[in-house]
């Protein structure tokens, strides 16, 4: 669909990153947050963190990776369900201070353009300040690796939700 070449993902460094580690995912339950706490669940970290601001959100991801626990896959991983948003500094710094992760995918994002057409100031704050609280935090309390998911909106942005990614990308790169 794109013209372009499918490069398959390195199962060693997938797994040498996420096997028996603490993972946090951000926006664990939104469009992309819950297919990679989907993913990450069966590299069999020691805990995953479901971070999460919408409580139907985190229900959902949570039941589901419980369910596929209850059906025999990964018995051994923790799944933990944290209904925090990244904008809350107080409460996130808890977590990361309680847990210690290893590696954060950050995915906690507005990522429907009419949306934060119409809430601006929600979209900035969501995705430029909750990124930078999030990666600071990480910075803080020596987590390894951090992954922001992006779009390719922000590469030439032409709306404000692109233009809100593009900044967290500047703000993760300086």
């Amino acid at each position: 669909l794109l013209g372009r070449d499918v490069i398959k993902p390195n199962i060693n460094i997938i797994k040498k990153s996420i096997f028996q580690k603490i993972v946090m995912v951000t926006g664990a339950g939104g469009s992309i947050g819950s297919e990679l706490s989907r993913q990450i669940f069966f590299q069999k970290p020691l805990f995953i963190l479901l971070v999460e601001s919408s409580e139907i959100a985190l229900y959902n991801i949570y039941s589901e990776l419980q369910l596929k626990q209850k059906s025999g896959y990964c018995p051994d991983v923790s799944i933990v369900p944290l209904l925090v948003n990244v904008q809350d500094k107080e409460k996130l710094a808890y977590v990361f201070e309680s847990w210690k992760p290893h590696i954060v995918y950050h995915a906690a994002a507005y990522k429907h353009v009419p949306l934060v057409e119409h809430n601006i100031i929600a979209g900035i704050s969501n995705n430029v300040i909750g990124t930078l609280i999030c990666a600071k935090l990480a910075i803080k309390n020596k987590t390894k690796h951090f992954i922001l998911l992006s779009t390719v909106k922000a590469v030439r942005p032409k709306n404000v939700m692109g233009a809100s990614k593009r900044l967290a990308e500047m703000a993760l790169q300086s």
